[in-house]
């Protein structure tokens, strides 16, 4: 892993310069001051077909709208409240399309599976994925469910947007999702009242019953619509009471109606009636209704063909929110021909819904009878057997994507997959991630099934594979989970290597999110293991990861110290690239020191491997500190170049961090250059990207630069601002370092004399503890300020 450097451009051009100066302020590039930069979602799931009636519902929903000019909304969440296969998500959507042209900042919709038999999705979860939408990067979203709250509803503060918040089971799952102003609507769906949304919220509620019998006799007939000759409507009104008159049973029945053409309503309805319950789980509140859609899965699961009830069944024991083409196969145990026609059939008999090419889920019910009926049907050897398949499918899957997403990180040692297993492959590095991206949902599900199985081995191999595996875009919190989950497991199995392993990962995960007392304490636990087995390649991989840890505090020698014995046990393994991330690792404290032919000599050599090893982020990351180096010297056309060459890379790997750090060392260049317009755009959107990442620290390094850039304009007074906002930041993140130098900066720049002389005094407190060149040096020039 290569160190990212923590001191901005903007910082070493004050202290090389002897002066002490820096800022930042944007004008003439307007953008939200949120940096979502607009992106309008439209996640509406498609509209219900075959939709019928429920007129009395719409009028009502209608009624909670004014009219179009734009006024403030009397009621901002609504809440349809009914029994389970009412229909309320069909009510729901279909009324949502119909109104969306009213919302035009968008439409954000989640199923919160409050009623799944696996694990309702949480706010926090919910919250990920509704800001993501909103052109949030996932490494941006606060860990902290309530700071996640409050940055959805400042992004939605002057937005008119619809929420559909389906199935859910408890107010806590809603209320973080409410946007908070009168503009944007919430839909909420559930089997309870919800009854605190109406008190504290003032919720509108409409209560879902089952269709009155014309209704639910025209839905009948819907469905049923050339495939069948005219039935009889008191024949259609006996079946729709068997149904209960629920939508969901309603439709199964007439699925069935319409694909056998052949039997008389008399043989249905005769075969309906004398269909026994075959479940006893569920519970909707009111018995008579229970058993009239425990009946019609029952009709509808014994009518499937013995292949296809035994898939239906089978995707009971998988446990994520949705599954494909692939891993269906894989659980099966059948070919991809054979499944697509298998679940062809199960779409067909409306018990499995397809949501896009080779996607699948279900609904919340009929995932409860499913697995029912694997518990009851399948031996418990069966159904071990098709998890494992199941595991092995996204082990080896991942295995395949990690190598073209971390293609530097050591690969495990997998055994072949099992039989009747044919994981995913991947031929360019965009298809990796995008299969990452789809399947993020399925991963923790798994990793939970997998511990809930004991399938220990599954755990520890997985946890670790995907850490590799995981997408750029996606968060750190859900593997932090996986992570912990897989140390039991390697613990539980004696599996020292993997232990070790899932410890440094997991110190590399709390880094990201700046928790470095939990990120050393881990390394150092994983050092441990390391030197216990005699590993010498996993203890330089520790020495390494602990100096970035010492990095991050600006303790330089004991992070130099780290890196070059990394370096060294690397160089007896012949670990080039290894070898190499040292090398830059080392590069940036020299760079950081003011130490720049050292870093350079060390920068230089470690892109040099890189490039011959072809690791992009590896090589994008030492052209970065070049650029540094470059602009430092003078040498301004070569710092450009590099740091315009490793953006790229940044952009071409789809991942917001580099970027938006990498920004910083390109505007640093481009206001040297003299390019001040350009260096306040990449500033600006270096700031709004850490802003969205969640990522203070850089965001005032940003201001920092962008100040830099108006003071070289002459606008004092709008760079003395930003260094005020800069200083202020990193004194709440108690980062003495970066604050001395805002300080520093600011009084070199403000034109009150008594004011200068305050913040070079804080300033000088704060460089005490600092002994490296550059902060010697910095010191100097204050205390040259300071002198009578």
């Amino acid at each position: 892993m290569s160190a990212e450097n923590e001191l901005s451009g903007s910082a070493r051009d004050a202290v090389q310069a002897g002066s002490i100066s820096g800022g930042v302020h944007f004008h003439g590039h307007a953008t939200r001051p949120d940096g979502a930069g607009g992106r309008v979602p439209r996640q509406l799931p498609a509209d219900v077909r075959d939709f019928v009636n429920r007129s009395a519902e719409l009028d009502q929903l209608n009624a909670v709208l004014p009219g179009e000019d734009g006024k403030p909304l009397v009621v901002s969440v609504c809440l349809i409240a009914g029994t389970a296969g009412a229909g309320k998500t069909s009510l729901a959507l279909r009324w949502a399309h119909r109104v969306r042209d009213r919302f035009p900042d968008g439409q954000l919709y989640i199923n919160l599976r409050g009623y799944d038999p696996g694990e309702p999705v949480t706010a926090r979860e919910a919250l990920h994925r509704f800001l993501s939408a909103l052109g949030v990067p996932a490494p941006g979203i606060p860990d902290d469910p309530e700071a996640a709250a409050a940055l959805y509803r400042s992004l939605l503060a002057d937005r008119r947007v619809l929420i559909v918040l389906d199935n859910a089971a408890t107010v806590a799952q809603v209320r973080p999702l409410l946007p908070g102003n009168s503009h944007s609507l919430t839909v909420v769906t559930s089997r309870g009242r919800l009854s605190g949304l109406a008190i504290r919220d003032g919720a509108h509620r409409l209560t879902l019953g089952t269709l009155p019998e014309p209704e639910a006799v025209a839905l009948l007939r819907a469905v049923t619509a050339g495939y069948r000759p005219e039935d009889d409507t008191g024949k259609l009104a006996e079946l729709a009471r068997l149904c209960a008159r629920l939508p969901l049973a309603l439709r199964i029945a007439a699925e069935r109606a319409a694909t056998h053409p052949h039997l008389t309503l008399d043989d249905l309805i005769a075969d309906l009636r004398d269909e026994s319950a075959l479940w006893d789980a569920l519970s909707t509140g009111d018995e008579d209704e229970a058993e009239a859609v425990r009946t019609v899965f029952a009709w509808s699961y014994r009518a499937l063909p013995p292949d296809a009830a035994r898939l239906f069944r089978l995707l009971g024991l998988q446990p994520g929110p949705e599954f494909g083409l692939s891993a269906t196969t894989a659980l099966a145990a059948t070919t991809a021909r054979r499944t697509r026609q298998l679940l062809d059939v199960l779409v067909g008999a409306h018990i499995l819904e397809q949501t896009a090419p080779d996607r699948y889920e279900f609904h919340d019910l009929l995932r409860a009878y499913a697995t029912d009926q694997a518990q009851r049907d399948e031996t418990p050897e069966d159904r071990a057997v098709a998890l494992r398949r199941l595991l092995d499918w996204y082990l080896h899957s991942a295995a395949a994507a990690a190598e073209w997403i971390q293609p530097a990180e050591r690969p495990l040692p997998l055994t072949p997959p099992l039989e009747g297993v044919t994981p995913a492959a991947f031929e360019s590095y965009d298809q990796a991630v995008d299969w990452s991206e789809r399947e993020h949902g399925n991963f923790l599900p798994l990793l939970r099934s997998a511990q809930a199985a004991r399938e220990d081995r599954y755990a520890w191999l997985l946890s670790d594979v995907l850490w590799s595996a995981k997408a750029p875009s996606a968060t750190i919190h859900d593997w932090l989970v996986m992570g912990d989950i897989g140390v039991r497991a390697a613990r539980r199995l004696g599996k020292r290597l993997g232990e070790a392993r899932l410890l440094d990962y997991l110190g590399m995960g709390h880094m990201k999110l700046s928790a470095l007392t939990e990120s050393r304490h881990h390394h150092e636990a994983a050092l441990t293991v390391w030197r216990e087995l005699g590993d010498r390649r996993g203890e330089a991989e520790s020495l390494n990861l602990l100096g970035l840890v010492e990095l991050r505090v600006r303790r330089l020698d004991a992070a130099q110290e780290h890196f070059e014995r990394a370096g060294l046990i690397f160089r007896e393994l012949g670990e080039r690239h290894r070898e190499a991330n040292t090398l830059a690792n080392r590069a940036s404290t020299l760079l950081q020191a003011g130490l720049l032919p050292q870093a350079a000599e060390d920068a230089r050599a470690a892109l040099a491997i890189h490039r011959e090893s072809e690791v992009r982020r590896s090589v994008g990351n030492a052209l970065r500190i070049l650029s540094e180096i470059h602009r430092e010297q003078g040498e301004i056309e070569a710092a450009l170049g590099l740091a315009e060459e490793a953006l790229e890379i940044a952009l071409d790997l789809r991942n917001p961090v580099m970027e938006a750090y990498w920004l910083i060392t390109l505007g640093d260049a481009q206001r040297v250059a003299g390019r001040h317009a350009d260096a306040l755009v990449s500033s600006q959107r270096s700031a709004a990207l850490h802003r969205r990442l969640g990522n203070r620290s850089r965001e005032a390094m940003a201001w920092h630069g962008a100040g830099q850039t108006y003071r070289a304009m002459g606008r004092e007074k709008e760079a003395v601002d930003f260094f005020r906002r800069a200083a202020t930041t990193h004194r709440e993140l108690g980062d003495g370092w970066h604050e001395a130098v805002s300080l520093a900066a600011l009084a070199d720049t403000d034109s009150d004399s008594a004011a200068a002389v305050d913040h070079l005094t804080r300033a000088d407190g704060l460089l005490t503890t600092f002994t490296d060149p550059r902060a010697v040096a910095l010191r100097e020039a204050i205390a040259a300020r300071l002198r009578p």
